[in-house]
């Protein structure tokens, strides 16, 4: 998907086709860890199948709509999955704030795991979009992440989850330990 060729309405397929490429072994990997992680859990215990994949496919463009706005001149490709998974960190966050999440830390001589509530990682990763975001207003032209992309879709995340899980009934509502 290229900005500058959806403006001016060539190549509309590309804002889904997009969400289905990457760049390399590497880009995807870390797309399926993310949508795994945080995505399993909100599809299973909230929202189901259906509606999770619209809601997935939703905020992936809203994604590619705030990737756009910013920079729609841009001839740059955007590709991958991540605005939409960035929708379903945004869900997780606002349905299951409290769950910890196991991650693994790595610091120069010590390696370890430790569990951080989905509040305090995802805030983290929120606010390492922003500041990438920030930085990448100056560097428009140039190849790399599309922070607004991510940016666009955790923001769709957090508005919609609500209307797509209207009638719904997390798991954990029902007495399952949650933690």
């Amino acid at each position: 998907m290229k900005p500058a060729e959806i403006v001016h309405g060539v190549h509309l397929e590309t804002l889904f086709t997009s969400m289905f490429l990457h760049a390399n072994i590497l880009h995807i990997a870390g797309n399926m860890l993310y949508l795994w992680v945080f995505g399993d859990e909100l599809e299973a215990n909230y929202l189901g199948s259906t509606r999770f994949v619209v809601f997935y496919l939703v905020c992936g463009l809203a994604a590619s709509a705030l990737q756009i706005a910013v920079n729609p001149a841009s001839t740059v490709p955007n590709l991958g999955a991540s605005g939409a998974i960035a929708g379903v960190l945004g869900a997780f966050l606002v349905e299951f704030p409290r769950d910890r999440i196991l991650v693994a830390v790595l610091v120069p001589f010590w390696i370890g795991q430790r569990r951080l509530s989905a509040m305090v990682l995802i805030g983290i990763w929120f606010a390492i979009q922003l500041i990438g975001g920030v930085g990448s207003i100056t560097a428009v032209g140039q190849g790399g992440v599309a922070y607004f992309a991510h940016i666009g879709g955790f923001i769709a995340g957090v508005l919609l989850i609500k209307l797509f899980g209207a009638g719904r009934r997390r798991m954990g509502d029902w007495g399952a330990v949650r933690g």
